[in-house]
This record gives structure tokens, sequence and C-alpha cells, in this order.
């Protein structure tokens, strides 16, 4: 999985965010269920999920803060 980039995700709007958000929520999910059960090795990409959810969920604070939502 690579980073998403910060100016790519300020383009989506809200709606592709939530979206996207959603996918990586549940593809982290999917793989600490294949690390508990031990057919997971990949750690790197959990990292890698994790840190992209956090850049999501700071784009939409940003688009919320700007909308005065």
């Amino acid at each position: 999985m690579k980073p998403l980039k910060p100016d790519q995700l300020r383009r989506m709007t809200l709606a592709e965010l939530q979206k996207e958000l959603d996918n990586l929520r549940t593809e982290q999910y999917r793989m600490r269920v294949r690390k508990t059960v031990g057919q997971f090795k990949d750690t790197d990409s959990m990292r890698q999920i994790r840190r992209n959810i956090a850049r999501i969920l700071t784009v939409i604070n940003e688009k919320r803060r700007e909308a005065g939502v």
C-alpha cells in the first residue's frame, strides 16, 4: 500500500473521502484478523493503512472547519 498524498486527498470531495476511509478501515480489519490467525506477515502495510486513515481524517476535519460545520 502506497501512502496517499495530501494534495490528492484535498482534491477529493467529502463523500469520496468517506468512501476511501470506509475502504481502508475494512482493509485494516481484515489485516488484523489475518494477523491474529497467523496468516499475515507484512506488518508494514498495517502501519501504512493506519497512517492513511489519519491523513484522510485530517483532511476531512480541515474541510469541515473551512465549511464552518
